[in-house]
């Protein structure tokens, strides 16, 4: 007789639950997002569209009416917040692939000293708390005499994202043969040839993968956005935690599943690209 083993059993019971603790949740505030309860968001009253159009300014009621009443504050400062955090990101991921990868570059295919020491520097901002990273950089900003703005979110972000992006873009350049560069010098292409060429079109699935793994964390940061912020750069993130502090909201729901939305849509775009590459 055949003998039945039960850690298979066990590992796709394991591996189910373990989905359901991460998935759910998310399903919960998808679902919820359109419910017209305003007082209990636990409890579902009926389906509505109403948080949607009221984040965008499609339609306005008098909290007086009722359910369905409009809760936040200015469609102009969500906007804003967005319009922040894309800037932000945008800026954050173009810095900080280019910072990423010139680097694993360099540590791949040349040698020079302290270059041990060189890697964990590297390391470090992904492996120091977030708290602390955000104090050490507002205290740096205020010794030299930044004014907190945008410009220092950005700056703050490329230091700990430059890291990912370069983690992503080393473990692409471990698998790459150096033969082939080493092919097209004795070729007669100079560097720059064989960098845009034959390196940067083997790369481009890491970097791109490091490119959207930055915008994603940078679209999604709080912690160190708020300690380096300023009056007038206030984040998607920074704007929904403000709203969660007054009482959570029906928006609330509506604002994080468009984020989840977007998510997806951005992971879906590189799974396209990465698949077309590999064609």
């Amino acid at each position: 007789m055949r003998k039945i083993r039960p850690w298979p059993l066990t590992l796709t019971l394991y591996s189910l639950l373990f989905f359901c603790f991460i998935y759910l949740p998310l399903v919960v505030v998808i679902v919820f997002s359109f419910n017209s309860n305003v007082l209990d968001m636990a409890s579902w009253e009926s389906f509505t569209f109403d948080w949607y159009l009221g984040l965008f300014g499609l339609r306005e009621v008098a909290p007086s009416q009722g359910t369905s009443a409009i809760y936040v504050e200015s469609t102009d400062q969500l906007l804003n917040a967005l319009k922040n955090s894309l800037i932000v990101a945008t800026f954050t991921t173009i810095i900080s692939t280019t910072i990423g990868t010139a680097t694993a570059i360099a540590m791949a295919r040349h040698r020079f000293r302290l270059r041990g020491t060189y890697q964990g520097v590297m390391m470090l901002p992904m492996m120091m708390p977030d708290i602390v990273l955000g104090i050490g950089l507002l205290i740096f900003f205020i010794t030299l005499g930044f004014k907190l703005s945008l410009l220092t979110i950005i700056i703050g972000h490329c230091t700990f994202l430059s890291s990912y992006v370069f983690i992503v873009v080393q473990a692409r350049m471990a698998g790459l043969d150096p033969a082939l560069e080493e092919a097209s010098a004795d070729l007669g292409a100079n560097e720059w040839v064989t960098f845009r060429k034959v390196l940067l079109p083997q790369l481009m699935p890491g970097v791109v993968g490091g490119a959207m793994l930055a915008f994603i964390i940078s679209m999604d940061d709080l912690v160190i956005t708020y300690f380096i912020a300023g009056t007038d750069s206030t984040t998607l993130p920074m704007f929904i935690f403000s709203m969660i502090r007054r009482g959570v909201k029906p928006e609330i729901n509506a604002i994080a599943t468009l984020l989840i939305l977007a998510s997806l849509i951005i992971a879906g775009a590189g799974l396209y690209l990465r698949s077309r590459r590999v064609e």
